[in-house]
């Protein structure tokens, strides 16, 4: 949910449009506050004849998607290639699980803390503490508050939180923004309940080490294809009860999940899985492969500007065994958490080269911290490293004379 910024006097970069950037770079603004994820659109492009979906105007007019689910709105086509692709992959166990379909992974959180207050046993006072280990993702401030619910509030970081206080709280793996693994700090179940956001736990970004088991996982097709404006997430949910609640919640908010996006999503999920095998039916790079590729290729180009330097930081990540790729590997995040020297603000200091990030603040964070795209179109994300250069030089050399 990134913020409207508004700059009258200045031209705004297309993503697609590495001719813009080479016409007039002085003028662009570069906004990598959100995570726009226009980095898939080249593969896309390649696969526009053999991967395209045509839907007949008479389909999709009812309500109903089954009337075997009590999730009734999921399409039973959506629900079989997010199983295949879990299993492909082998992020996530979903055997004896139940799949609730949601407009994007925004949507499931709320239903999420919605069907997990009202589920807290009754002699918990309410509303119930949502919390999230800092930093976390700048959204969830916003969306425990923004309903004022009385069944849920903002309680903060959950390093902080009271620990005899009963809580649900917010695992997000590879955490959004700083791309680190991440585990229940809250934890015990005595004393809260947890939501594991695994939108980035795809091979891309990360190692697959385990079929991960949690209670409630949530995952969208914006971070695992790139398809962010089709608006469709998933949740795995192990209680049944818990899972009818998240879905009466989609039932009574949108009544139901748009089918249009579904289609599209199972279409775009069954051929992600078909360009994983060895034997497949188009001539299409292995999908995860290949934006591996991509983003071990970007942030090695960061890492090479940031060198020799004291201005700017970035996280260094472990090399872990991925069960998908065979082999061992480092971590890419959608994301760079890039830290400014004590005592600047990071997100000003960029905006000054008409660079839009997300300041740390925003993630329960300090002012020296911002978050930084790694998914944006290939022009800009280019331009972006030749601002980032010069800001390095001209405010290391404005230092110096200041010392």
């Amino acid at each position: 949910m990134p913020e409207t910024v508004y700059y009258p006097t200045l031209k705004k970069l297309n993503p697609a449009s590495i001719q813009e950037v080479n016409d007039q770079p002085e003028d662009i603004v570069i906004n990598l506050d959100h995570g726009d994820p226009m980095m898939y659109e080249s593969y896309w492009k390649e696969a526009v004849q053999d991967y395209s979906i045509t839907i007949p105007p008479h389909k999709s007019l009812s309500y109903f998607s089954t009337k075997k689910n009590f999730c009734w709105f999921m399409e039973p086509m959506l629900e079989e290639e997010i199983k295949a692709l879990h299993k492909i992959v082998g992020n996530a166990v979903i055997e004896s699980k139940h799949i609730v379909v949601g407009t994007g992974s925004s949507q499931l959180v709320l239903a999420a803390l919605y069907a997990l207050s009202i589920s807290a046993p009754p002699e918990k006072s309410k509303p119930i503490g949502v919390v999230a280990a800092a930093p976390y993702y700048s959204c969830y401030p916003e969306m425990a508050t923004f309903l004022q619910s009385g069944l849920f509030k903002w309680e903060g970081d959950a390093q902080k939180y009271n620990q005899d206080g009963y809580c649900i709280e917010m695992v997000t793996s590879p955490n959004n923004p700083d791309g680190m693994i991440r585990e229940a700090v809250v934890g015990d179940q005595s004393k809260g309940m947890i939501v594991h956001d695994l939108a980035y736990y795809w091979p891309q970004y990360t190692a697959i080490t385990s079929a991960l088991d949690h209670d409630i996982m949530l995952f969208t097709v914006s971070k695992c294809t790139g398809h962010a404006g089709s608006r469709i997430g998933w949740a795995v949910v192990k209680d049944e009860t818990i899972a009818r609640n998240m879905a009466k919640f989609m039932e009574i908010t949108t009544i139901g999940v748009s089918k249009e996006g579904q289609l599209r999503a199972a279409n775009i999920l069954q051929n992600i899985s078909l360009s994983c095998q060895k034997m497949q039916p188009y001539e299409m790079p292995n999908f995860f492969e290949h934006h591996h590729s991509l983003l071990a290729e970007r942030w090695k180009k960061l890492r090479d500007i940031l060198k020799n330097q004291n201005l700017f930081h970035v996280p260094k990540f472990p090399t872990r065994f991925c069960s998908f790729r065979r082999e061992s590997t480092e971590t890419y995040p959608a994301f760079a958490w890039m830290r400014c020297r004590e005592g600047l603000d990071c997100e000003m200091l960029l905006k000054e080269h008409k660079i839009l990030t997300r300041s740390g603040k925003r993630f329960g964070s300090e002012e020296e911290y911002s978050r930084i795209s790694m998914v944006s179109g290939e022009g800009e994300f280019e331009l972006f490293l030749q601002r980032l250069s010069a800001a390095i030089k001209e405010t290391s050399r404005i230092l110096l004379t200041i010392e």
